[in-house]
This record gives C-alpha cells, sequence and structure tokens, in this order.
C-alpha cells in the first residue's frame, strides 16, 4: 500500500502543529518549515478543519491549532480524513460489491487484503499524534 502525498504532508503538518503546544500556528509557518507548497497545504488543513482536527483563528497572530488533544487523535484518523479508506482492495469496502475484476465471491485472495487491512489498521489506530510529537522532540531536540 502507498499513501498518497495528501497523508503524508497532512500528518506532517498535524504534527508540527501539535509540537507548536496550542499556539495558533499560519499555514506560511508550516509550509517553510515542512518544506510544502502553501496552496497544496491549504487544501489539507482544509480538510482537517471540516472533519474537526484543527480550529482556525483569524487575523494578525492567527492561524491553526488542534482542536483536540494529541493525545486522542491517532494517525489512523488522520489518514482516513485525508485518504478515505485504507482498504488495500476494493473488495472490502462493503458499500461495493464488486471488485471490478469479474466474479468476486467465492474470492481466494480475499483474505489477504483482510489481514493486510487489519494489520494496517491496528497499527495505525495505535500511534497518537502526542507520540509523534515526542519522536519529534527526540528528533531535533526540542524537549
Amino acid at each position: 500500500m502507498k499513501l498518497s502525498t495528501r497523508s503524508r504532508y497532512g500528518l506532517k503538518a498535524v504534527v508540527d502543529i501539535a509540537a507548536q503546544e496550542g499556539k495558533s500556528v499560519s499555514i506560511k509557518s508550516i509550509a517553510a518549515r515542512l518544506a510544502i507548497s502553501e496552496n497544496y497545504l491549504e487544501q489539507l488543513i482544509i480538510k482537517l478543519k471540516k472533519a474537526g482536527i484543527l480550529n482556525s483563528v483569524r487575523g494578525a497572530g492567527g492561524g491553526y491549532s488542534l482542536k483536540l488533544s494529541p493525545e486522542d487523535i491517532t494517525v489512523g484518523r488522520i489518514l482516513n480524513i485525508l485518504e478515505g479508506s485504507l482498504y488495500p482492495a476494493k473488495c472490502l469496502d462493503s458499500t461495493d460489491e464488486t471488485c471490478g475484476d469479474g466474479v468476486c465471491s467465492p474470492c481466494v485472495t480475499k483474505g489477504v487484503w483482510e489481514k493486510i487491512y487489519e494489520s494496517v489498521t491496528n497499527v495505525v489506530e495505535s500511534i497518537t499524534i502526542m507520540d509523534l510529537v515526542n519522536n519529534h522532540r527526540k528528533l531535533y531536540g526540542d524537549d
């Protein structure tokens, strides 16, 4: 499974915002620290704000901050907001009766996709934004 830049950059942005410990952070400053296009970052931030992850403050000194505690936000939640489903195969989506590859039932490979999905989900739901902020501090000496 390969994640898009949406989730990779979006996750980095959320960690960057969380590392600022409640201060409002501008898109411009996040983009500069992460070397990400401001326009692209803005699209990701809007999705995260609509999903209830971020607060925004307008005006001088404004920007974005976490709406929730970093301990309460998992990597999985961010990935689901930005990527949609993390299913490795279309056939796992309960709203889709077919996989697009012909007859799907019985499918000899569906169990493989289910195990991959369960494993990935267990990992990304076990890691919080606070875990990543702590890693950030260790890496960059922000203690």
